[in-house]
């Protein structure tokens, strides 16, 4: 079973960036996505962004595309999500899950880290 850890949110102003990362406790095969979603208290659990371990392309929500970075460092088995230009309305929990590429459901992923809270001041 693959454990994954996030790490990297905090408290920002909004326009700051914050840069999280997600290391998975083995490498995960190549045709894994790991994705990136987040959730805010009584709202679902919603896709941000995503990329698959070994070749494709990174896909991202309508909402973050422009904002959001997804990429990895293989050599560190790490996965990270750089944001930009943050705004209220991005503040949540962030959590890195393994899943199906191409998807942007939370029911095609699973192996759900802990969480990292991510909160954007006005």
């Amino acid at each position: 079973q693959v454990q994954l850890v996030e790490s990297g949110g905090g408290l920002v102003q909004a326009g700051g960036s914050l840069r999280l990362s997600c290391t998975p406790s083995r490498r995960t095969f190549s045709v894994d996505a790991l994705g990136w979603f987040r959730q805010s208290p009584g709202k679902e659990r919603n896709f941000v962004a995503a990329l698959r371990w070994n070749g494709g392309s990174p896909y991202y929500a309508d909402s973050v595309k422009g904002r959001f970075t997804v990429s990895r460092d293989n050599a560190k088995n790490t996965v990270y999500l750089q944001m930009n230009s943050l705004e209220p309305e991005d503040t949540a929990v962030y959590y890195c899950g393994r899943g199906k590429y191409g998807s942007k459901s939370v029911a095609d992923f699973g192996s759900w880290g802990q969480g990292t809270q991510v909160t954007v001041s006005s």
